[in-house]
């Protein structure tokens, strides 16, 4: 491996809501502000998170997902993390030892996979010397698995931290900080989870008051000398899904964020050109693309303005006429239908390239992770390729052809779930977020 690659360390937590992510951006924009040039990674499917850690660290935040991504994927992917970079931080996901249905795919597999230890944080709400007990289990559960610090969050007045220092030295572990409970890292509750970093006006104040506050209280020298070099890596550039064009225009603004940074880069890594454009201030597709994405994020927020966005919606049509490949997920998938209706039940008319009329008029939960396989040869690939994804919406269809379904989906626990999305000439979509080809 050609110049600097930086060890690596994990902030985990015995169950979500623990303050991880919080904590992780304190951390990240701390080494950042101390001159350290520091890239991260989020364990598992997340859109979110990772763009608050690139405004954290000023670099490129990557998911690392050991259910949804081959091997191969993430030892490459990690050599693109670690090169030239002083440290990384990943941020683990749910609990410690959760993952996907069928169980695998936890921040503890990441761990074990690649030699990198993880600093467990714990909410010390309510808790004194039976932290203790938490803490043996954890750190006893799997002994593949290193625990090499804690930092308690939410930690009370002086005697708090007195007890909870005793507790982590009955268990051996060394303790990294108490953090106090501190309005300073409200910014967990307020906005993050469903609101995006781009509109969190007071993003930057926010990262520097958390990095300040964590310097005081938590040892970074210590935390920074417990990382480790990475295990298992390759140099090789990555390509997670083969591009679907030469020249591939991306919609990205706040209605379409939802991408996967690895995809994009890996379509470079093949040779693909891409541009960028705003469906939502009225922008066309770059004439010279031949392909154009539209991923998810939140077009049901602005579906009045996209439906009157006539440069838009016109460059489209006449892109889809021309024989462009066009792509659509989740909320592009949405937005490439024919009606949208929002959660008052006003429809709106949306590009019409797909026969799907979709609907938030009665809100249910999709999640999970998916077994994608393609019903018949596409631009995707040919008939029964077949890729690991991710669903997350609370949108339905609510007219659709049966015949022209994408995929064939199932869960991690490969039980069927039946059909999703669609397909008209060179367009296509569905609600689910492609992540990685299985691997075969």
């Amino acid at each position: 491996m050609e110049g600097k690659a930086a060890p690596s360390l994990i902030i985990g937590a015995p169950a979500s809501g623990s303050g991880k992510t919080t904590l992780t951006l304190a951390i990240l924009r701390a080494l950042h502000n101390l001159g350290h040039s520091v890239s991260s990674y989020k364990i598992g499917p997340d859109y979110i998170d990772p763009v608050f850690h690139r405004r954290a660290s000023n670099h490129t935040c990557y998911n690392i997902d050991p259910w949804a991504m081959s091997s191969q994927t993430i030892t490459d992917m990690f050599f693109e993390l670690l090169k030239n970079k002083d440290i990384a931080i990943g941020e683990g996901v749910m609990g410690l030892f959760d993952g996907a249905q069928n169980g695998s795919g936890s921040t503890a597999d990441v761990s074990v996979a690649h030699n990198i230890p993880i600093v467990l944080v714990v909410d010390a709400k309510g808790q004194a010397a039976s932290v203790a007990a938490l803490l043996t289990g954890f750190n006893t559960y799997r002994e593949d698995v290193t625990i090499a610090g804690v930092i308690f969050n939410k930690v009370g007045g002086p005697g708090h931290v007195r007890l909870l220092r005793e507790a982590a030295e009955k268990v051996g572990l060394p303790l990294l900080g108490c953090i106090p409970k501190s309005d300073l890292l409200a910014l967990d509750h307020r906005h993050l989870g469903l609101v995006q970093a781009r509109e969190t006006v007071e993003l930057e104040k926010f990262l520097d008051a958390a990095a300040g506050l964590i310097s005081t209280h938590i040892d970074l020298l210590a935390l920074f000398k417990l990382a480790r070099p990475v295990a298992n890596i390759t140099d090789n550039p990555f390509t997670a899904l083969s591009p679907i064009g030469q020249h591939i225009a991306v919609a990205e603004d706040d209605a379409f964020s939802f991408i996967y940074p690895h995809v994009l880069e890996g379509w470079k890594n093949a040779g693909a050109a891409l541009s960028f454009f705003s469906p939502l201030d009225d922008e066309a597709p770059s004439k010279e693309a031949d392909a154009i994405f539209l991923p998810g994020g939140y077009p049901e927020l602005h579906c009045e303005k996209l439906g009157n966005n006539s440069q838009f919606k016109k460059a489209m049509t006449l892109a889809a006429a021309s024989g462009a490949k066009i792509y659509g997920e989740c909320g592009g998938f949405m937005t490439l239908g024919d009606i949208l209706i929002d959660k008052e039940g006003h429809q709106h008319q949306m590009l019409g390239l797909l026969p799907v009329t979709t609907s938030f008029a009665e809100p249910k939960l999709h999640l999970g992770y998916r077994n994608a396989r393609l019903k018949k040869d596409s631009f995707l690939g040919p008939d029964n390729t077949l890729f690991k994804a991710h669903e997350f919406h609370y949108a339905h269809m609510t007219e659709t052809s049966a015949q022209s379904a994408l995929f064939d989906i199932s869960n991690a626990r490969d039980e069927n779930l039946g059909t999703v999305g669609a397909i008209s000439g060179n367009v296509a979509g569905s609600f689910i977020h492609l992540i990685d080809k299985a691997q075969t």
